[in-house]
């Protein structure tokens, strides 16, 4: 299985106060797109606060790349609005902050009423207890994390049907041209033959004699025509062409977190088919090559969204 780095996710639950009358809408949503590295960003109020640390640890477990966004909403209900319940564990633990800043400064004013209950999770709006609304974030968020995987799972399936085509696209033009590279090279190596032939002077067989012999002319054209099959000669590149296709074809199928993978082989095939370009003496080689080269850029733009 292959996963993308891009997906959304989302997951709710409703939450009833003791008293039968209001609750809480808790959601938690989760945005990610493609990153080198795992970049998680939280936004949450501070009543739930104290459940991020399980929560990155939940999607570092699941996730390895990708920059994620999570979102924690609670929505509570016009009666739980209005309830005005005291969280009485946060009340205990402002008092205790607020005598330790008093010892170390005396002089230091004490806190007011409407600023104690406008303190962060001191006001209990929902009348629901705080073990409660925690546990409900991290259900929903296990819940979230699985259906982001999923989402993850089916675009990346999709990504790999789409590189495998290209992949198979290559090895076709890679088959192609393979068998006509010696005639190809052969018809390149006459043309260089005639024409140097003709800039010597010797194309007709009864020339006047030169003073270096014909048998010495003949030996020079030989040289330049074997140095410049050598030059063109791209039965090597094929052949790396071939193993990279090959190894990019089993990293997919593999599957896993092949991300990184699939983009070092993108930068090695791309490597090939520019000598390939570099060297093409033949109007089919060239047009290989920038097909190729097409095709990899189709796949390292697909590539850069894979875990």
């Amino acid at each position: 299985m292959i996963y993308s780095m891009t997906g959304y996710a989302s997951a709710t639950r409703e939450l009833v106060a003791a008293s039968g009358t209001g609750g809480v809408s808790v959601s938690v949503e989760l945005r990610t797109v493609n990153s080198r590295f795992l970049d998680l960003n939280f936004r949450m109020p501070e009543d739930v606060r104290v459940v991020e640390p399980t929560l990155r640890e939940m999607l570092m477990h699941k996730l390895s790349r990708g920059k994620v966004d999570i979102r924690v909403n609670l929505q509570r209900s016009e009666q739980s609005a209005n309830a005005g319940a005291i969280n009485r564990d946060a009340l205990s633990q402002l008092a205790q902050l607020e005598q330790t800043v008093l010892v170390t400064f005396p002089e230091a004013g004490r806190l007011r009423t409407g600023e104690i209950l406008r303190w962060p999770g001191v006001l209990a709006e929902s009348g629901i207890a705080p073990e409660t609304l925690r546990d409900a974030v991290l259900a929903c968020g296990k819940q979230a994390i699985a259906e982001l995987i999923d989402v993850r799972a089916r675009e990346g399936a999709q990504l790999a049907t789409m590189l495998l085509a290209n992949v198979t696209e290559m090895e076709a033009i890679v088959a192609k041209i393979t068998p006509l590279v010696p005639e190809l090279i052969a018809r390149q190596q006459q043309k260089i033959v005639e024409r140097l032939q003709e800039a010597l002077g010797i194309a007709a067989p009864d020339a006047a004699a030169t003073i270096v012999s014909r048998e010495e002319i003949n030996e020079r054209i030989r040289q330049e025509v074997t140095m410049y099959g050598i030059r063109i000669d791209i039965a090597e590149e094929l052949s790396r062409l071939t193993a990279h296709l090959n190894e990019t074809r089993h990293v997919i199928e593999k599957g896993g977190k092949v991300g990184k993978r699939l983009d070092f082989m993108m930068q090695e095939l791309n490597r090939e088919a520019n000598t390939l370009g570099s060297k093409a003496a033949a109007k089919e080689l060239a047009d290989s090559s920038m097909t190729l080269k097409l095709l990899i850029e189709q796949m390292r733009e697909q590539v850069q969204n894979l875990e």
